[in-house]
């Protein structure tokens, strides 16, 4: 499908029907009047930035046109997006200016990050390229080595990264800057933030929602965005909505969010229009902090947002091959793509690069101008590429001693109240370094507790506005996961609680992260931050009640698709292990942890010192579950998620009557990486270690709360592989009862006891020989609770009592707290 055909370039959008009063609610601005020299040195390093970016995606020598130009010079791909490149570098002059006329702490965020071209070349003007990539010095070479590298294997890459300086935001998927913004400047109450986002980004789910992120900014504690709509009006191959959306229509819609609209677009005296309005907005945000700091909040602050029109590829080339290309779609990446080959785009790329004045905007030796550089700050630390907060801010929490909130071992706990205790003496220890982002289902995850010393951060909110909550709750997850990327990579800590079924939602967010993260370690400059950390709850295992769309772990597979140094699963099996397992996740750091877990009561198997033990192993043996402490077994029964592992040890309980020759270890595994293959991730057991754990020999039956292929993938590598059965979710579900999603997912205790005789049977006559009766028996059995559940809707009681280990804490087993039913014959628990 061609692109869309257009008559004329930079359309304007029709008129609407919306009375032309609405305008009245824009602002009007009476121009600042600059110096001549504050207006000379915008200019000059707005051509010079466009000159270098389009120098960037073109030149593989000549950088600085002193000769004509040849086809030898042009680079054999041509890479990048110079479209949105004259915006970027716009508002990059500008928000130095404003620093530098301020004394401002400012940083910038990118949405369009296609745009790389631009930033790096503004980076290189300031400095700031040159103090993290001294190849990339203020002279002659270090311009030349950052124009021919651009895009090629050995320079920067298309879009923005981490090795970026003063980036914060991965610039390949569209939709995140403006969350990634405003979860940034909580807790940094002197930093102002400059957000561009593109029309095009604005299209998109997570944009729209975080408009609203600003009625989540408490102004006496948190600095403030400046966001700006780059409207130009086109998509790679046709109109965006912002662009033909006319003025009473971008006004009433940014009004409705809460803002106010100042519309810059007099391209004329496009310096004075931006500046005048980046200091209005500037002295907009210090009206509302003054007020809010001072014990007089205003109750729903009108924030500043600038609406900034210019054309696509301004100041590119006009027409090529009859085309407009400056202000339409054909401007979106590579203008002239046959410069390499046609004598007439080489000579248009020429003129094209002619018209900047490269040789008035650098010295002899290749430095910028004087006069540019009078318009970027002083002081290198308040220059947008080195602002410590980008990339040297990590602040480590003050994590409490988890064993303090330990639970009596042989009792019952949700997982979810016994780290909300926890995670709220987190809050009250480190009042300005740690967050949690949630959407809106914190006290349904019995995570109440976290509001023992602390609120919810609704500024809009009159019984939460100006209260300093430290709990933000907002139904989008995209937005909770902006607001976490920005806060951590400004060097705080966050949690991520959720619904297990939701988290996928921002499976690709977490990606590109990830993907930030890592080039980030491979810099020599960036230091360590926080991990970033979810707590997966409300599970597939107990979302009987919510139904099958609840029903979904699919966010543990995205996990460890990660690289091996920073995936982390985690399936603690009680209170004290989660405990533990969240204290280490708040004090690690560069990972991605994720904790899965119950919300319901579940027995506390483990004690303080035992589960610290355990999860220090990653997994272990639970003797008091196996056959003569798990000595000589015939099969080994693992269980990895809580519920899972209820049913394991059940499991273990029913066949020391039923199968009493049957020698059954049984273990737990907590740290989901210490099964992948020796060596391939920092976990991995050896596999002398594996066999200890596991026997070398003898069957193992995994009964594990995700999808069967993660097993499998983490195992590969493993000798001896045929020796193992896996059990798993398998998407089967409904709205029916917790033990029924056992039985349909085939995770059940009997499941596990069938898996155990059929395994014990290959090595252990007496199990051999009573097999077939034992199974019938556990068919029959299954066959008899699936006709109950049916008929009355609800478990058999005691379906949910902790089993019987004599001589253990549970010699005498104990009654469950979670739902039951009538009675049923002895072949359940006790």
């Amino acid at each position: 499908m061609p692109g869309e055909v257009i008559d004329r370039p930079n359309p304007k959008a029709l008129k609407s029907l919306i009375p032309e009063d609405v305008l009245k609610l824009s602002v009007q601005l009476e121009k600042l009047q600059l110096s001549d020299a504050d207006l000379k040195g915008l200019e000059e390093f707005r051509r010079a930035s466009n000159y270098i970016a389009a120098a960037m995606i073109f030149l593989s020598d000549n950088a600085f046109l002193e000769r004509d130009l040849t086809h030898d010079d042009i680079k054999p791909r041509l890479l990048g997006h110079w479209g949105t490149c004259p915006g970027l570098t716009l508002v990059y002059a500008h928000l130095n200016y404003l620093a530098r006329k301020n004394d401002l702490d400012c940083i910038y965020v990118v949405g369009p990050g296609h745009g790389a071209p631009a930033i790096l070349a503004s980076l290189w003007l300031e400095g700031s390229l040159e103090k993290f990539y001294p190849q990339y010095a203020q002279n002659k070479q270090g311009l030349h080595n950052l124009i021919t590298g651009f895009s090629t294997p050995t320079g920067f890459p298309s879009h923005i990264n981490a090795e970026t300086p003063g980036s914060i935001h991965e610039g390949g998927e569209l939709g995140y800057a403006l969350s990634v913004a405003f979860g940034a400047v909580m807790d940094k109450p002197d930093l102002i933030v400059g957000c561009i986002v593109g029309d095009g980004e604005a299209e998109s789910g997570p944009t729209a929602t975080a408009w609203h992120a600003a009625k989540y900014i408490d102004p006496a504690e948190s600095g403030a965005v400046i966001p700006i709509v780059h409207v130009n009006g086109f998509k790679i191959s046709e109109r965006t909505i912002y662009g033909c959306m006319d003025d009473k229509e971008m006004v009433t819609l940014f009004t409705g969010y809460g803002y106010q609209c100042r519309f810059v677009e007099d391209l004329e005296d496009i310096d004075r229009d931006l500046a005048t309005s980046f200091q209005w907005a500037l002295d907009e945000i210090r009206k509302i902090q003054k007020a809010a700091r001072s014990g007089k909040p205003i109750m729903k602050p009108r924030w500043p947002v600038i609406i900034m029109r210019t054309p696509k590829g301004w100041s590119g080339p006009k027409k090529v091959d009859g085309e407009f290309v400056e202000g339409s779609f054909h401007a979106h990446q590579v203008p002239l793509m046959a410069a390499k080959t046609s004598k007439d785009q080489l000579a248009d790329l020429q003129n094209w690069l002619l018209s900047y004045g490269p040789a008035k905007l650098f010295t002899e030796t290749g430095d910028v101008t004087d006069s540019i550089k009078s318009v970027i700050p002083i002081e290198a630390e308040k220059k947008l590429g080195q602002r410590a907060e980008t990339y040297k801010a990590h602040e480590p929490l003050k994590v409490p001693d988890w064993r303090k909130f330990g639970v009596e071992k042989g009792t019952e706990e949700s997982c979810m109240k016994a780290i909300g205790n926890l995670i709220d003496q987190s809050l009250v220890d480190n009042p300005k370094s740690l967050r949690i982002f949630s959407p809106d289902e914190l006290v349904s995850n019995k995570l109440d507790a976290v509001f023992n010393h602390t609120g919810r951060d609704f500024q809009w909110d009159e019984f939460s506005n100006a209260q300093g909550g430290r709990v933000i709750e907002i139904l989008s997850e995209h937005t909770c996961q902006g607001f976490l990327q920005g806060y951590t990579l400004t060097g705080r800590t966050g949690i991520f609680p959720s619904y297990e079924s939701f988290l996928g939602i921002i499976h690709t967010m977490m990606v590109q992260y990830s993907k930030f993260n890592k080039m980030a370690r491979e810099t020599t400059w960036r230091t360590d931050l926080s991990s970033i950390n979810y707590i997966e709850t409300s599970t597939w295992t107990r979302q009987e009640h919510n139904g099958f769309s609840h029903q979904n772990p699919s966010f543990i597979g995205a996990v460890l698709n990660l690289k091996p140094d920073a995936a982390r699963v985690y399936f603690p099996p009680d209170a004290n292990t989660f405990l533990s397992t969240v204290a280490h996740c708040l004090r690690s750091k560069n990972y991605v942890n994720l904790m899965v877990g119950s919300k319901q009561p579940q027995p506390v198997f483990l004690s303080v010192e035992e589960a610290d033990a355990h999860c220090q192993a990653g997994a272990s043996i639970w003797k008091f579950a196996s056959t003569d402490s798990g000595l000589n077994p015939d099969v080994t029964l693992v269980g990895i998620g809580s519920e899972l592992m209820f049913e394991v040890v059940v499991a273990a309980a029913i066949l020391r009557r039923k199968c009493p020759s049957l020698r059954v270890r049984v273990v737990n595994v907590t740290d989901l990486m210490i099964l992948e293959a020796e060596t391939l991730h920092p976990h991995s057991l050896t596999n002398e270690e594996f066999n200890s754990l596991f026997t070398p020999d003898r069957p193992i039956h995994f009964n594990y709360h995700g999808y069967s292929n993660e097993i499998k993938g983490l195992l590969f590598g493993r000798p001896n592989l045929d020796r193992i059965s896996i059990e798993c979710y398998k998407e089967e579900g409904s709205t029916t009862t917790p033990f029924d999603m056992m039985l349909r997912n085939s995770v059940s205790r009997y499941h596990v006891i069938e898996a155990a005789i059929k395994a014990g049977a290959k090595s252990n006559p007496h199990v051999a020989l009573d097999m077939t009766a034992l199974l019938g028996e556990v068919r029959h059995q299954v066959s008899k609770v699936q006709k109950y559940i049916l008929e009355t809707g609800r478990d058999p009681e005691g379906t949910f009592d902790v089993p019987k280990f004599e001589e253990t804490v549970f010699q005498g087993g104990k009654e469950g707290k979670r739902e039951s039913g009538g009675k049923e014959d002895g072949f359940f628990v006790n």
